[in-house]
C-alpha cells in the first residue's frame, strides 16, 4: 500500500508547507416543487430553504490562533409537516506553534487523514517534527472525544471515539497516512479499524490514489474482522491526447452501530448481519482527444452489488465538445449499458451549454434512468435507480461580481408512476 513512497522521494519537498490563506463562503438556497401521480391519485407539494456557512482562518509559518466553521441548516416543508435540521462538519478552535511543530484543536472536526471515519467531537493533538526527510515531512496525531451524529448536529449518546495517525507529506500534494480509529459503545468495542491512504503523483502525467479500512475485530466483539474497504484509482496521461484510467472498489457494508446496540440491549443478532452486504467494482476507461476541444472516451466495468449475485457488466461511452466551432457552446453526451441478472437497461445523459459574455452560463440537460438518493426514517441512505425515468433540467449561473454568484435551476422528472417539477434559486458570497 505504501510502495509509492520510494518512487516519489527523489526530490526534497518544500520547507514548511504550513501556510495558507483563509477563506469564507455564505450561501442561501430556496427550492419549490410539486409531485403528481400518473394514475390520477393525490399529489403533493414541498418547499425547502437551506443555508451554508464555511469559514477557515489563515495559517502561518509563525503560528497563532486557528479556527474553522462548516455548517448546513435546512428547513423542509411537505404538506402540513415541517422538518428543521442542522448539520456541522467543522466547528473548532485551536492553534499552532511557530513552524507548525505542535498543533492543538478542540471542538467538532473532520480529520481528512482518516477518510470516512474522520468525524469526531473532542480534542486533536498533532506533532510535526522540524527535520524533513527526502521523502517528506512526518506528522503524528492523536485524538479523542465523542461520535458526531451523521445527519444532524449533536453526538451519539454513549458512544466515544479516539485514535491516532501518522502522515508523511511531500511535494505536489503527495501524502501517505496510516491511522487507527477506536469506537466504543457502552462497554463494547463497536469498531477498531486500521486505515490506510496514499496519494502518489509522478510528475504531471501519472497519479495513484488508494484508501483502505481493515477491522481488527467484528462489531461488538461478534464475528470476525478483516478487510472492510479498499479503493484504488490510477490515471496516466500517456500523451497529450491519450489518457488511461483504472479503478478498483471493494467493500463490505456492516451496520456496526445497530449490531452493537442490539447486543447491549440483549437482542439476538442474526449471523447474516455480521457478514453484511458485499459490493465491488473494477473497471477501466480510455480517453482520447480527437482534435483540440473534442474528447471521446469508452469504458468497461464489472460490478457486484451483493455477494450472492453474479458480477454484471457496465459499458460506457462519452463525448465532450468544448467551445464548438468557437461559438461558446459546449456539448456533452454519456451512454451506459447495464447488464444485470434481473435484466438490462440503457441510460444516457446529454448537455448543451453556452457562455453569454464573461459572467453568465446557461445549460440544458436531459437524462434517463435517474438514480435518486433517499434518506430513510432510521437515518440511513437508499439509492433508487429508476430505468424508466426521464429528467430535463435548465440551469443558469451568474457571476454578479464582488464575490457574489447566483444559481437558478428548473427541473422536470417523470417516470411511469409520478411526475415531479421543481425550481431552485440560490445566492452565494465568497470572501
Amino acid at each position: 500500500m505504501l510502495a509509492g513512497v520510494a518512487c516519489a522521494s527523489a526530490r526534497r519537498p518544500l520547507a514548511a508547507q504550513t501556510a495558507s490563506s483563509g477563506y469564507g463562503r455564505v450561501s442561501l438556497f430556496f427550492q419549490w416543487g410539486s409531485t403528481s401521480v400518473a394514475d390520477g391519485g393525490a399529489g403533493s407539494s414541498f418547499n425547502d430553504a437551506w443555508a451554508t456557512l464555511t469559514l477557515r482562518s489563515a495559517t502561518s509559518d509563525s503560528g497563532g490562533l486557528e479556527f474553522a466553521l462548516d455548517g448546513r441548516g435546512r428547513s423542509t416543508s411537505a404538506g402540513d409537516a415541517r422538518e428543521n435540521r442542522l448539520q456541522l462538519y467543522d466547528a473548532w478552535v485551536g492553534g499552532r506553534t511557530k513552524g507548525g511543530l505542535f498543533t492543538a484543536r478542540a471542538g467538532q472536526m473532520w480529520l481528512n487523514e482518516l477518510g470516512a471515519l474522520g468525524a469526531v467531537g473532542g480534542v486533536l493533538l498533532e506533532l510535526r517534527p522540524e527535520t524533513d526527510w527526502k521523502a517528506g515531512r512526518l506528522r503524528f496525531g492523536a485524538f479523542g472525544g465523542l461520535e458526531p451524529r451523521s445527519w444532524e448536529a449533536g453526538w451519539v449518546p454513549g458512544v466515544k471515539k479516539g485514535g491516532a495517525y501518522v502522515a508523511l507529506d511531500g511535494d505536489a500534494a503527495r501524502r501517505h497516512v496510516l491511522g487507527w480509529v477506536l469506537t466504543r459503545n457502552g462497554g463494547l468495542t463497536e469498531r477498531s479499524v486500521v486505515t490506510l491512504s496514499n496519494f502518489v503523483p509522478v510528475g504531471t502525467t501519472f497519479f495513484l490514489y488508494q484508501a483502505a479500512e481493515y477491522d481488527l475485530s467484528g462489531p461488538g466483539g461478534q464475528g470476525s474482522g478483516g478487510l472492510t474497504y479498499l479503493f484504488a484509482n490510477a490515471r496516466w496521461a500517456v500523451t497529450r491526447w491519450l489518457e488511461l484510467q483504472g479503478t478498483y472498489h471493494r467493500g463490505r457494508s456492516v451496520d456496526a452501530r445497530t449490531i452493537t446496540q442490539d447486543e447491549i440491549d440483549g437482542r439476538p443478532v442474526d449471523p447474516k448481519r455480521l457478514e453484511g452486504l458485499l459490493f465491488g467494482s473494477v473497471g477501466g476507461r480510455v480517453s482520447v482527444e480527437v482534435v483540440r476541444g473534442v474528447r471521446a472516451w469508452v469504458g468497461l466495468a464489472r460490478d457486484t452489488y451483493n455477494e450472492d449475485d453474479p458480477p454484471s457488466n457496465r459499458y460506457s461511452a462519452g463525448l465532450h465538445l468544448s467551445n464548438l466551432f468557437r461559438s461558446g457552446v459546449d456539448v456533452s453526451g454519456i451512454w451506459n449499458r447495464n447488464d444485470r441478472a434481473a435484466g438490462s437497461y440503457d441510460s444516457w445523459y446529454a448537455s448543451v451549454g453556452r457562455s453569454l459574455g464573461s459572467r453568465v452560463y446557461l445549460s440544458v440537460d436531459a437524462s434517463n434512468a435517474v438514480s435518486v438518493l433517499r434518506t430513510t426514517g432510521e437515518g440511513g441512505v437508499v439509492v433508487e435507480t429508476r430505468p424508466s425515468s426521464r429528467r430535463y433540467t435548465l440551469n443558469g449561473n451568474v457571476n454578479l461580481g464582488r464575490g457574489f454568484s447566483l444559481l437558478l435551476s428548473a427541473e422536470r422528472l417523470a417516470d411511469d408512476a409520478t411526475n415531479q417539477t421543481r425550481a431552485m434559486g440560490g445566492l452565494s458570497y465568497s470572501f
